[in-house]
């Protein structure tokens, strides 16, 4: 079996991965406490035996374990080393361990198959999270714990397939025949990586490989799917919860007034970008949390339509710019992910039109996997990126762009989610209203704190969101059980040639 796509492999450590191409990789590689049930948001056990038991104050989760697991290298899957790799997610320090740290206490193994984890603090969507793709059990044989102790080629897990090889622009997957479940439906897969979506989309279409997915442009997508009507091979699409949107560096030089930020925000023409550069196949995003979800508030739109020039321009002149003292950004985008140019241009375009000789907007492109090693260095001053939840909640839409553990207004964020951003925001009323939302049981309670946590956003600017869109794949007519997970995953155990 073979798939196709324009992602890259940065790492396949868990403890390092925040990608969602290599989230996908572990998905299927890696088995979780719990998972989603096939084509819904229910949470069912997975290396767990049931759902936890937890404490009366909220703090303690106790958690059965299966006792029929091995790892791929042939080590038995127990308690102690299901702790050992939580642990190692948080104290590693890679991309991801915010999600964790700062609401995990301990992990500990109560016995050999049963787990006990202590939070410092009761957190509503715990075990959503633990469903999370990089929260995978690993052999404690294979890795180790320490800051930056990664192993970025390999991957050693609980889960039905298993790595055969990795490089820069192919992995192999094969299926592990000592896997506790159900196997897959195929012997493997082989995942090919081009350099452009052009090439993909050849590659698809000549019959090179079997699936076609992540990512193609607008243009690609209509074509395959036009064609996919007459029945030449099939299109596949999955729900809207991958959302797009411009990383601001409050700490840059020119972005460090919360007007100048503002005035950008005001200043995108979400519409003309669904319409110019998707042919409609996104929706606009007015907020961080997705439509999906009630408690999104469009607090990025306003009466008058996606753009505000004369507003925008008044902020500009009030944090002290002019046409002879216009303020100069870079905005970078990822030079691999196909729409993502043509968007930036039109965004870019828009603009400038909107202020005039007020505003100087540099593009620059670059390789995501690079990128994504330097966005908590500060390298750039705007960066075009996409995100899909790592748990079925919209906090994750949330505390990892919004929550920071250390830092003041002056310096910005120098410990958490905001840093791994690449916006570098603080703000404490922001990480009250976060762990106040985490903590709160009552739906309707919880709500209210997430209107006020947009309304902040929309008033503090670390992000613009710009769009939320269908994920896509295509598959040859001969291939059955192509499915896309409402999670954003695509799950390839069920992949397999139908019978001639």
């Amino acid at each position: 079996m073979a798939i196709g796509t324009t992602g890259k492999v940065r790492t396949l450590d868990p403890a390092d991965s925040l990608e969602l191409f290599s989230g996908n990789l572990l998905y299927n590689m890696g088995d979780r406490l719990y998972t989603y049930k096939s084509g819904t948001t229910d949470l069912i056990p997975q290396l767990a035996t049931e759902l936890p038991q937890v404490s009366d104050d909220g703090l303690v989760y106790t958690i059965p374990l299966r006792d029929d697991v091995v790892f791929h290298d042939g080590e038995t899957f127990n308690a102690e080393a299901m702790a050992f790799s939580l642990n190692r997610f948080v104290k590693n320090g890679g991309q991801p361990a915010f999600l964790l740290s700062d609401s995990l206490e301990s992990v500990t193994a109560k016995s050999t198959n049963e787990l006990v984890i202590k939070l410092k603090k009761p957190f509503a969507a715990f075990t959503d999270l633990l469903a999370f793709s990089g929260l995978v059990a690993i052999s404690p044989q294979a890795y180790e714990i320490g800051p930056g102790k990664f192993v970025p080629s390999k991957f050693v897990g609980t889960g039905p397939y298993k790595l055969a090889k990795s490089n820069s622009d192919s992995v192999r997957l094969d299926r592990f025949e000592q896997y506790w479940g159900e196997k897959p439906a195929n012997s493997g897969i082989d995942i090919q990586s081009f350099s452009s979506s052009a090439n993909l989309y050849n590659a698809f279409r000549t019959g090179s490989i079997d699936i076609a997915y992540q990512s193609l442009n607008p243009e690609q997508i209509d074509l395959l799917e036009k064609a996919a009507s007459n029945g030449d091979w099939q299109a596949i699409t999955g729900p809207g919860s991958n959302i797009t949107y411009v990383s601001l560096n409050t700490q840059d030089d020119a972005l460090k007034q919360p007007e100048v930020r503002q005035a950008l925000a005001m200043t995108i023409d979400r519409q003309l970008i669904q319409d110019r550069v998707f042919n409609g196949q996104v929706e606009p995003l007015y907020s961080l949390v997705p439509s999906i979800f009630d408690v999104s508030k469009p607090v990025f739109q306003n009466s008058s339509g996606n753009a505000d020039a004369k507003k925008a321009k008044d902020l500009l002149k009030k944090a002290g710019y002019s046409s002879k003292k216009p303020v100069e950004v870079e905005f970078w985008y990822r030079s691999n992910v196909p729409s993502d140019g043509p968007a930036a241009t039109t965004i870019k375009a828009f603009m400038e039109k909107e202020l005039g000789s007020l505003a100087k907007v540099e593009l620059k492109s670059i390789e995501s996997a690079t990128a994504y090693n330097n966005l908590d260095k500060g390298t750039y001053p705007m960066f075009m990126l996409d995100w899909s939840g790592d748990y079925y909640d919209p906090d994750t839409y949330v505390y990892p762009f919004l929550g920071c553990a250390e830092g003041s207004v002056e310096s910005g964020c120098k410990d958490g989610a905001t840093v791994g951003q690449g916006s570098f925001y603080f703000s404490e009323k922001m990480n009250q209203l976060i762990d106040r939302q985490r903590q709160e049981q009552d739906p309707a309670k919880r709500q209210t704190i997430f209107g006020e946590i947009q309304d902040l956003l929309a008033e503090d600017v670390p992000f613009i969101p710009l769009w939320q869109r269908k994920e896509y794949a295509f598959a040859q007519p001969d291939i059955q059980g192509v499915q896309l997970e409402p999670t954003q995953a695509m799950p390839f155990w069920s992949l397999s040639h139908s019978s001639k």
